[in-house]
């Protein structure tokens, strides 16, 4: 099924500002969370369809993509093949919310006049430790690899969680004592006097952070931390079709989060090798095709490269200098697409600098014929026309 477009899903227009978007997810978050919405699919479905559509406008350079090329632009680029938003497929609904910074018991305060209520897990479910905070790599790429996508293996120096406590920042497990503020909940209750009667309020706890346990002795090796500076191997699908400069995200490969907590993303950013017998137009390529006075001016069979290897083309008589000749479909797919451009294959003729007494002596016979003086016609047009042809 097609998706919808993200402003329509958040129910903001094209020009609404970074808080208008903001205050429109946390609404709609709200209306469709299951806690509301119990043993209801569709709510669920809708409530992650808006978790994307925000992941995407909130951030400036995926809204211009996406603003630019659509969908095509942010998909297919997320989890392991790299993406545009955040595949939020096996996160719960509180994570999805404090990924993105909301406190899920203070949008819960805001609507119920209260804390979580009983039946939906909101007591019990408490935000751990701290998250990691996002890596950002540079992938280098030739055009064979754009061409057809691949798979690499980058090794990545990062925060891991500290093998010695498990990612606990205590040193054993009787350095770990229960919240005695909160008793173990992470999290705190007040009740307030309003006009309207008493209102009960439901916050983190300020003691142990929201962890509901608090640390005594602390590992010898993360001093407490729970993570510690390491290497990582991590396998990356990078789809046919990249651009220079364009942001893929694995959720869950950035740094490690401090205390058991959540990890950050890894962002990787596409750079491309330059080629050596390639430019890159778009997804069309171009390359300089050289050829010799006497093929051009009796015709010949030249082999040209391509992406795919070898290919032959052949050279008319009376080949002018600035001919583009077309092979179709020999550029690079589109992103997420089953289109492909083509190669464009510009021709120089090539006049030596050195002769021979013999060769100079052909050609002082060849200039004075009568069909070696210059007569352009209007077929000789610059090349700059034929380009302008060529793209419309």
């Amino acid at each position: 099924m097609a998706k919808r477009d993200y402003y329509d899903v958040l129910g903001v227009p094209k020009n609404a500002g970074e808080d208008d978007i903001k205050k429109a997810y946390r609404k709609k978050a709200v209306e469709f969370h299951p806690d509301k919405n119990p043993d209801d699919k569709a709510a669920e479905e809708k409530f992650k369809e808006a978790a994307e559509a925000y992941d995407v406008l909130r951030d400036a350079d995926k809204r211009a993509r996406y603003d630019r090329y659509g969908h095509a632009g942010v998909d297919g680029m997320s989890g392991g093949g790299g993406g545009g938003h955040t595949n939020f497929e096996g996160m719960s609904m509180d994570d999805i919310l404090r990924r993105f910074g909301f406190d899920t018991d203070d949008i819960f305060t805001e609507f119920f006049g209260g804390g979580r209520r009983g039946g939906g897990g909101f007591q019990g479910a408490r935000p751990r430790g701290e998250r990691g905070s996002n890596l950002r790599i540079k992938v280098k790429m030739t055009l064979e690899e754009v061409a057809t996508g691949v798979n690499k293996k980058i090794k990545v120096r990062k925060q891991v969680k500290c093998g010695t406590c498990n990612g606990s920042g205590a040193r054993d497990s009787s350095s770990v004592d229960t919240c005695s503020t909160c008793r173990g909940s992470g999290m705190v209750s007040r009740i307030t006097q309003t006009p309207f009667g008493a209102m009960q309020t439901t916050a983190t706890c300020p003691t142990c952070n929201g962890n509901g346990q608090t640390i005594r002795a602390a590992c010898n090796v993360c001093k407490g931390d729970g993570r510690v500076f390491g290497e990582e191997t991590i396998e990356v699908d990078i789809p046919a079709g990249v651009h220079e400069g364009i942001q893929l995200s694995m959720s869950g490969k950035g740094n490690s989060g401090a205390k058991g907590g959540p990890p950050g993303d890894l962002i990787i950013t596409i750079e491309e090798i330059p080629h050596e017998e390639f430019a890159r137009e778009g997804n069309n390529i171009m390359h300089e095709l050289f050829v010799n006075i006497a093929d051009a001016s009796l015709g010949a069979q030249i082999e040209v490269p391509t992406l795919d290897g070898r290919a032959r083309i052949k050279i008319p008589p009376g080949t002018q200098s600035g001919k583009i000749f077309r092979l179709r479909e020999k550029g690079l797919p589109a992103l997420q697409s089953y289109h492909r451009g083509d190669q464009l294959i510009h021709v120089n003729v090539w006049t030596p600098k050195k002769y021979t007494d013999e060769e100079r002596r052909l050609l002082e016979q060849l200039r004075e014929m009568p069909n070696f003086k210059p007569n352009p016609g209007k077929e000789d047009r610059s090349f700059f026309d034929k380009v302008r042809d060529i793209f419309g």
